[in-house]
């Protein structure tokens, strides 16, 4: 079964998709009431549509999993709703992670179309407006990041809100942590680019690793199961667990993410190949191989990452390299290392079905995902 038809098991992806148009269709109405045009609106649309909704699918089943009915409709209990509006809402936060990380990275595509800072830059320039048009499509993707800010935090508050007492206040604790956990993670990653790399190989993977760990392994896996464990009201045991198995997977996720972001297919993974090398992307990939490459290896890569005006020629003699070390196939086997553990304890753990078996599908299907 393919990860999409996983995602619309029981619904999640339509229910979750319903609840993110909702929302902001309800912000557009408020901005044209300002008199801003629809610009923003669309674009909020563009970036919503078409996601993943994995971090959603892992809420809904581990609540599923931790004992949650969607047939049940018991006061102060999550309800099927509930926890589709609070993947609604991780959807909504990680669309206005992106919007602020691709101006950061300074990105030209997201999801097989420009940026958004890109994309009202042309707007800019094709309209003869006055000013400088990557400034106006920085400063405008920045404002939609920050609307979509505005939305994860209503569908949130919407979707806790009859929670009884104790369960509200677990399950917004998880969320707020898994917010200044992102930020706090792109502040590193921020500093990871500006300083230099290759002088201390090892210690420059330490800090690829650290930077994965707080910026996207518990947001992407870690924190989604652990709001869906919460809203099932789970015992500390259980949350334990789902803390325990959800960081290594959520690394193993990122990892992926990293191999695709080199050798991925444009076409599936919607980001011309080579763009992390053009960005300068300090992962784990490029860490390894600078400490594994030859001399001159090692100087070519060092001195080629971040330079914008690679060329395709460039990007392909750089994979060569990268190849050449090993480092994508130790990437690999640490990708494994981390997974294959955690997918033991999960298929292992005393969880009710079908949320264990969806769970153990869904993370083998985001670490060994394509695109």
């Amino acid at each position: 079964m393919t990860t999409r038809a996983l995602l619309d098991i029981e619904g999640v992806r339509d229910g979750v998709d319903a609840l993110v148009r909702a929302h902001i269709a309800d912000l557009a109405t408020e901005v044209a009431a300002v008199g801003a045009d629809d610009r923003l609106a669309q674009a909020l649309t563009v970036m919503t549509d078409g996601g993943k909704r994995l971090r959603a699918a892992f809420c809904y089943w581990s609540w599923r999993a931790n004992g949650g009915d969607p047939a049940s409709i018991v006061p102060g209990t999550a309800t099927r709703d509930d926890v589709l509006a609070i993947g609604a809402a991780l959807e909504l936060f990680q669309a206005a992670a992106l919007f602020h990380d691709d101006v950061m990275d300074d990105s030209d595509t997201r999801r097989g179309r420009p940026a958004a800072h890109r994309h009202f830059a042309d707007v800019h320039a094709a309209l003869g407006w006055s000013g400088p048009a990557g400034r106006f499509g920085e400063s405008v993707a920045i404002l939609l990041g920050d609307l979509a800010l505005i939305a994860a935090e209503r569908v949130f508050d919407g979707a806790v809100a009859d929670l009884a007492p104790a369960t509200r206040a677990a399950v917004t604790d998880v969320f707020g942590r898994m917010r200044t956990e992102v930020i706090a993670g792109q502040y590193l990653d921020v500093l990871a680019q500006a300083q230099p790399c290759g002088g201390d190989p090892e210690h420059d993977e330490d800090r690829a690793r650290t930077v994965v760990r707080a910026k996207s392994a518990r947001y992407s896996v870690e924190h989604p199961l652990s709001l869906g464990a919460t809203a099932a009201a789970a015992d500390d045991e259980a949350l334990a667990r789902v803390r325990r198995i959800g960081l290594p997977l959520g690394e193993a996720f990122q990892l992926r993410d990293d191999l695709l972001g080199v050798f991925g297919d444009p076409a599936t993974t919607g980001k011309p190949a080579g763009d992390d090398l053009r960005e300068g992307k300090r992962t784990v990939l490029v860490a390894r191989a600078i400490r594994l490459a030859a001399p001159a290896d090692r100087a070519r890569l060092v001195s080629s990452l971040g330079h914008r005006d690679l060329s395709d020629d460039d990007v392909a003699e750089l994979r060569a390299v990268l190849r050449r070390t090993g480092a994508d196939a130790e990437v690999e086997r640490l990708i494994g290392d981390l997974a294959e553990p955690a997918l033991e304890e999960l298929a292992a753990a005393p969880l009710a079905e079908p949320g264990r078996s969806m769970l153990v599908r869904l993370a083998r299907a985001a670490v060994d995902r394509h695109a």
